[in-house]
């Protein structure tokens, strides 16, 4: 559907601020996932605000006329989130990149949605401090987009997700209206919580000109390694126990042998090709005995190898090899593509079984499907390649990426732990919440944005109410 958005050339915008151009626009019909998803339609406009009185202007305009408006930034997101699904505005806020205040004594940063998530923490480096949650793509990502998913990454499993490190947000709703939520107390009992409403909401609420973000001192200690096994099922075993004995770990990631290979073929590495976990503990005193607790459990779990090194270009390279894996897979075979990048969640002691049931899935169908992700917090990555020319092949890859979903949910896990719903996976929505639940999601909905100005077509249900 296409939309007049003429209206746009009468709004206190200079030139540079909106666009018609077919470049610009097919630009912000997609990202990552909405590639891969097939997902995706051309805006009728893009417009780039300045300022919380350009976004106010835009969106006051926008619902006036229905006219829908689609939050946008990095185009990092892999469920299609931020791309339009119905024609309208592409509000692109990477140009609100700034540093707003800075309060070290009190560990907090006020900074502009498009700021990327690694800038944050090369801003306040120098005062020993850093932003916990950044998830793996900080160094590309936007801190709007990352609050906009409830973004979360490798030290998830100590420190928790975003929604942890947001204190307030100013935020622009549907009619224009300019709203402060949370406070600079690192506590509050005031009212509803509209921070973490919005925190998660992927756009549809409201849209994010501000955040004011909890900082922490960075641990006098840091040490790393990895854990070699001979087994998969050894691994994840050897990871729930870990977390379930509480073992003071920061980052405890699993990396597959297939997963081990493509990065080795990626990045020109020397991985050994089995099962591994990848370590880092952080503390101000204690770590070695911390290291030693996690050891001793790996040990009850066959572990082959238990390697740590307080050498910094070593770990660098060792995290490397984890944080570009979604790109190791992408291009380890020419004639195979990923589906779609999986994102289930469970409770930590079932993520031995959920990766156990993938790879039954991967051997009786006989598809590359590597696993990986961020253990200690439950999160399995994994990617279904197929022949996108083979039609048998791409149905079954299609299924067997549902049935890791659905299983998931069985075990009383998520269908997505922080990639966000957006367009990939509205169908799981009420399978994994319930009708009741679902539909008071749309009742804050309808409260907040009743024309469904912002970011329809994501989240809920396809065919319901605000598609």
């Amino acid at each position: 559907m296409t939309h007049d958005c003429s209206f746009l050339e009468d709004l206190p915008l200079a030139d540079d601020q909106r666009s018609f151009a077919d470049g610009q626009r097919d630009s912000h019909a997609a990202d990552w996932g909405a590639e891969q998803l097939g997902e995706g339609v051309t805006p009728d406009a893009v417009v780039w605000p300045e300022s919380t009185d350009d976004v106010s202007a835009v969106l006051a305009a926008a619902t006036e006329r229905g006219v829908p408006v689609t939050p946008y930034a990095a185009g990092t997101g892999l469920e299609g989130n931020a791309v339009p699904a119905h024609g309208g505005i592409s509000l692109d806020l990477t140009r609100m990149d700034d540093v707003r205040d800075y309060r070290p004594d009190d560990f907090q940063i006020d900074v502009g949605p498009g700021i990327i998530g690694s800038d944050v923490e090369e801003y306040v480096a120098a005062d020993g401090l850093f932003f916990p949650p950044l998830p793996s793509s900080g160094d590309i990502s936007t801190i709007g987009g990352m609050i906009a998913t409830d973004a979360s990454g490798m030290k998830t499993v100590r420190y928790g997700e975003i929604a942890d490190w947001v204190l307030g947000l100013e935020a622009v709703l549907a009619d224009g209206t300019v709203v402060q939520t949370g406070s600079r107390a690192v506590k509050t009992s005031s009212g509803y919580n509209l921070t973490e409403t919005i925190v998660g909401s992927e756009g549809t609420l409201a849209v994010v000109t501000e955040a004011t973000l909890e900082l922490a001192g960075r641990p006098q200690q840091i040490r790393g390694g990895r854990a070699i096994f001979e087994t998969l099922d050894d691994a994840t075993a050897a990871v729930s126990d870990a977390v379930r004995t509480d073992v003071d770990v920061a980052r405890i990631e699993l990396v597959d042998g297939l997963s081990a290979r493509m990065a080795n073929a990626y990045l020109g590495t020397d991985l050994p090709d089995a099962p591994m976990v990848f370590l880092e503990f952080h503390a101000n005193h204690g770590v070695e005995e911390e290291i030693d607790l996690c050891r001793t459990i790996f040990e009850e779990h066959d572990v082959a190898r238990f390697e740590m090194s307080a050498d910094d270009a070593e770990m660098d390279e060792l995290w490397r090899a984890r944080r570009e894996l979604a790109y190791a897979v992408a291009t380890y075979d020419a004639d195979l593509e990923p589906l779609h990048p999986g994102d289930v969640t469970v409770p930590i002691s079932s993520y031995p079984e959920i990766v156990r049931e993938t790879r039954r899935l991967a051997d009786e169908h006989d598809l590359l499907i590597p696993c990986f992700g961020h253990a200690g917090d439950g999160n399995l990555h994994y990617s279904v390649l197929v022949d996108r020319d083979d039609s048998d092949q791409v149905t079954r890859g299609k299924e067997i990426y549902a049935a890791i979903v659905e299983r998931a949910l069985e075990m009383g896990g998520t269908a997505t732990g922080e990639h966000g719903i957006g367009q990939g996976k509205r169908e799981y929505l009420e399978a994994e919440h319930g009708a009741g639940a679902v539909e008071a999601m749309r009742r804050i909905k309808r409260a907040l944005d009743p024309t469904g100005t912002l970011n329809p077509g994501k989240i809920f249900p396809e065919g319901g109410e605000l598609e």
